[in-house]
């Protein structure tokens, strides 16, 4: 009984697609945890001081950023 062995390969492209997915769905999932943490806090100090509510703002912005790279790299290997 011969046994046959299967091999296959991946095309370049589909390693390109699946580390273009990894970029932006990691950095996608990075920044949603650190924006829970920071939009926890933000709202908390808005609630003592609704005068924080800029700064609030712009500290729960900041975490996007993150994404918009993850989504340069994912086009610049693509």
């Amino acid at each position: 009984m011969a046994t046959e062995a299967v091999v296959t390969t991946m095309s370049p492209e589909g390693l390109k697609a699946i580390g273009a997915a990894l970029a932006v769905g990691l950095t996608g999932l990075a920044s949603a945890i650190a924006e829970k943490d920071i939009g926890t806090a933000a709202v908390g100090a808005m609630a003592e001081n609704e005068a924080l509510f800029g700064k609030g703002l712009i500290l729960t912005v900041i975490p996007e950023t993150i994404v918009i790279f993850g989504l340069v790299v994912a086009l610049l290997s693509l």
